[in-house]
């Protein structure tokens, strides 16, 4: 079933089941009746990592969310107007009931159900349970070969066996870390990406946060002199953070920052982004109480 919200670029419309966005911006509705839940949620299920990414930005701490509770809150989200969540990490395939999870999202709510994995863990017969369970599915490849296992510490041809098992069983695009290490390799990693059929290449210049640090401004430079000549067929898609680069136009251009977005951390702490120091603690009144708070700027300083 389509979901609806209404917000100053129109009325949007959304299909979790093919992925549709339709946009009726020819009236504008009135402010009252805008929906006032985030469009989007991601996350976290658990700090944990079976990897030890030179750039990772996850908290290192212990910390893993509870199934009940979870599915509390995506029941919520659902009602309120949010069109899908994202589970994540650390690496949400180390939750001991991540399959129950996306399984319930999928059957109990209208929510798009995604999930980010460094897809080491997604064997055959864990891609076929969630090929019912999830919308699409977010794989991370931050650079090729030996690069790629510089950083992660992991096979390359093991994650090209993955996007074989994925490919025509899930909807998948690959999440690309930009910075000095990588980008030489970006037209590599493109390519492999077409080969697998990924729908989508997310650019995440890396962030100084956790253990990543800020990308140099000439790989900025040369990450959107390569954008302005790229001509292949997989949808390039790059972090809010970094929008001017991909020089186009944001598809909800009036949309009102605080309500496209929001972060749950693997302590249940609700924030704007998973970079975020602020938050608000999710209580028994629900999330969107706290996401209230949050856009009123009446939360707290974390401390980790």
């Amino acid at each position: 079933m389509a979901k609806v919200r209404l917000g100053p670029d129109g009325v949007h419309i959304f299909d979790r089941n093919t992925g549709t966005n339709i946009l009726l911006d020819e009236v504008t509705p009135i402010r009252s009746k805008w929906t006032q839940s985030p469009r989007q949620v991601s996350i976290a299920l658990i700090n944990s990592c079976d990897l030890e990414c030179t750039h990772c930005y996850a908290p290192k701490l212990p910390a893993r969310l509870n199934t009940e509770l979870v599915k509390q809150w995506l029941v919520e989200l659902d009602k309120v107007g949010c069109f899908g969540i994202g589970f994540g990490g650390g690496e949400p395939t180390l939750h001991p009931d991540i399959l129950e999870l996306c399984h319930f999202g999928m059957t109990e709510t209208n929510l798009a159900i995604t999930m980010t994995t460094h897809g080491h863990r997604l064997s055959g017969s864990v891609i076929e349970t969630l090929k019912e369970s999830v919308s699409f599915l977010r794989i991370s490849m931050d650079g090729t070969y030996n690069t790629y296992e510089k950083i992660r510490g992991r096979s390359f041809s093991s994650l090209l066996r993955t996007l074989e098992l994925i490919n025509g069983m899930i909807p998948f695009g690959v999440n690309y870390v930009v910075n000095e290490s990588t980008i030489a390799e970006l037209p590599i990693a493109i390519k492999l990406a077409e080969k697998y059929q990924a729908s989508e290449f997310l650019l995440l210049p890396e962030v100084a946060f956790g253990r990543g640090k800020a990308v140099e401004k000439r790989t900025l430079k040369q990450l959107s002199d390569w954008l302005k000549t790229y001509s292949g067929d997989v949808q390039l898609s790059i972090s809010s953070s970094h929008a001017e680069l991909a020089h186009t136009q944001a598809p909800l251009p009036n949309e009102i920052e605080e309500l496209a977005y929001a972060h749950i951390d693997a302590n249940g702490i609700l924030k704007r982004c998973s970079f975020d120091t602020f938050g608000e603690v999710i209580g028994r009144e629900g999330v969107m109480h706290a996401f209230g708070k949050l856009i009123q700027g009446k939360s707290y300083e974390i401390m980790e």
